[in-house]
């Protein structure tokens, strides 16, 4: 992309680290400071929807939901302006943040916005045992783990494809975590909408709501704090689904999805120029392998919150 409209550059444009999907950067100019992530189109799981997604960021800027303002996007790259912030740790937030949270979801979901593609989720893979004889076979560091946890991660594929999804499904963010989230004098700001679309509202809720609720692990959740983010989506206007395991399989899918990317990375082994470097591949086929059998394992735990 073309940044000369961005205004006369102040300094060199700085590689900001930590993206699990996409590189980003940050440019100040005469006009400002920008965020210009650089988009990972090499190995993506899915075709990215550049103009729909920034129409729909565009639409809720202007209704005033807290996020970067959408500058510019094109089939690589995105601009938004630079906002200051605190980093949201992977811990509990506050009932206020929780509660402004859940409102914000109401808000986006209340927007009308025509999306141009039906609901679609990227297919379940059940390749398991493929994958594990071929960590074995090229000497990778968690080869044993996922060779000792192929029926569990089997059984967890074959969960994603049976549980039923009872809708609504709405036009959302899609990836409400911490990671994703500022905190600007103690309120929230929504960042990183690229994977924006159709998503059953159980598995919005669920995935947002645990993701603010908990520490690193599953020991750490506050029941209180799940249900705040709840408390604060009816609130803002919304109505809460039926409970059930549907409030929790977008996030297992979803995890299990990225795990099985990031070991597709490791087998490659190739350092690519775009994305996130081969050592953070690593790290989330680590946290993935570890993390998504306590998860599954912990589902009917999990659904009490709902109660």
């Amino acid at each position: 992309m073309d940044l000369s409209h961005l205004g006369v550059p102040t300094g060199p444009m700085v590689r900001i680290h930590g993206g699990f999907a996409n590189r980003m950067y940050r440019l100040d100019t005469d006009q400002g400071s920008f965020a210009v992530k650089e988009l990972n189109l090499a190995d993506r799981r899915w075709t990215y929807q550049v103009q729909d997604v920034f129409r729909f960021e565009r639409a809720a800027f202007d209704a005033g939901i807290p996020m970067p303002e959408p500058i510019a996007a094109d089939h690589d790259t995105l601009v938004h302006r630079w906002v200051e912030g605190d980093v949201v740790p992977e811990a509990p937030v506050s009932a206020q943040y929780a509660f402004e949270v859940g409102e914000i979801l109401a808000r986006i979901h209340a927007l009308d916005v025509a999306w141009p593609q039906a609901p679609t989720e990227e297919p379940t893979s059940h390749d398991w045992p493929e994958l594990a004889a071929r960590a074995a076979a090229t000497g990778q560091p968690w080869a044993d783990e996922l060779t000792t946890q192929v029926e569990t991660f089997l059984a967890i594929a074959d969960f994603v494809d049976s549980c039923e999804r009872p809708g609504p499904v709405v036009l959302t963010h899609r990836d409400i975590q911490p990671w994703n989230l500022l905190a600007r004098q103690g309120r929230p700001v929504l960042l990183d909408w690229e994977l924006s679309g159709m998503l059953d509202l159980s598995g919005e809720l669920g995935s947002t709501a645990l993701s603010l609720a908990k520490r690193p692990g599953f020991d750490g959740i506050k029941p209180e704090i799940f249900r705040t983010v709840l408390d604060g989506y009816v609130a803002g206007g919304g109505t809460l689904p039926a409970a059930g395991p549907s409030w929790f399989v977008y996030m297992i899918g979803g995890w299990l999805g990225h795990t099985r990317w990031n070991i597709l990375r490791c087998l490659a082994g190739v350092e690519t120029s775009t994305g996130p470097e081969l050592a953070l591949s690593h790290q989330s086929v680590g946290n993935g392998l570890r993390g998504l059998p306590e998860l599954f394992g912990r589902l009917g735990r999990l659904e009490a919150l709902l109660v």
